[in-house]
């Protein structure tokens, strides 16, 4: 991987490029005039990061560049501020003070709902296995304006984490959180989903396992919540009973442990 900046770029934006390198353990390249083609022909490395004035994009080649944006969360949001509701909200049962763990952050969509719903007084731990995805969404939440104060206050107090879950819950105390929630990639993808198509080329896309469940269970003091696709066979197969399903093929399943 290669990373760079903008064409004229701002000593921050250079800066920040080659922090990000270091993190990375990627190569750092000055852009000067050249293209991204032509820097990748150059230095014949097709995946690069490109740290621009106001967002971070990975590409690969001709590909559909990724990079951080709040999805459909600024929606969901507003549509709270103005008395509406949730479903993941009613399914999770998530309030003021709550601790969630989000297991599979992604984009950190999901995270962002919750962020806002837990308040202040709560706390929002993301976790993503991918590095180059963690980082790039990391950097956004840090400094990305949406124009809705309380979206940006949200992104600000997530916490997030580079971790596999598999590895991490093992290390929780029992009890340690109020809910815990996992988003795999759908086994059955929603083809209309356009904001997932870049995600899904640099996530980590393998399957939930039965022993990250059995430590969720353990780490959380009230639900465990599963994000997939209605017709999944991994809500009964890992003991969920669905909650909740909508007209676009998105379901919750919960599993109680109080």
């Amino acid at each position: 991987m290669i990373v760079t900046t903008s064409q004229r770029p701002t000593g921050p934006e250079v800066e920040r490029a080659l922090r990000l390198a270091d993190e990375l353990g990627a190569v750092y390249v000055p852009r000067g005039t050249r293209t991204i083609r032509a820097l990748q022909a150059a230095a014949n490395d097709a995946q690069t990061l490109v740290v621009g004035p106001r967002d971070i994009r990975l590409t690969e080649g001709a590909g559909q560049p990724f990079y951080f944006h709040p999805s459909m969360a600024l929606v969901r949001i507003k549509g709270l501020l103005a008395g509406g509701r949730d479903s993941l909200l009613e399914v999770s049962g998530a309030k003021p003070g709550d601790t969630v763990i989000d297991c599979t952050a992604g984009l950190c969509s999901d995270s962002l709902v919750f962020s806002h719903a837990v308040g202040e007084r709560g706390q929002v731990v993301a976790l993503e296995a991918a590095r180059t995805v963690h980082v790039i969404v990391r950097e956004g939440l840090r400094t990305y304006e949406s124009g809705l104060p309380e979206a940006d206050k949200a992104m600000r107090t997530i916490e997030a984490v580079h971790a596999d879950c598999e590895r991490w819950l093992p290390r929780m105390p029992d009890d340690s959180a109020d809910i815990v929630y996992f988003d795999p990639m759908f086994e059955k993808p929603v083809t209309s989903s356009s904001a997932i198509a870049p995600l899904r080329a640099w996530a980590a896309d393998g399957p939930l396992a039965e022993e990250a469940v059995r430590e969720a269970i353990r780490v959380a003091r009230r639900k465990v919540v599963l994000k997939d696709h209605r017709d999944s066979g991994r809500f009964e197969r890992l003991g969920f009973r669905l909650a909740k399903s909508s007209s676009s093929a998105v379901a919750y399943g919960v599993i109680d442990v109080e």
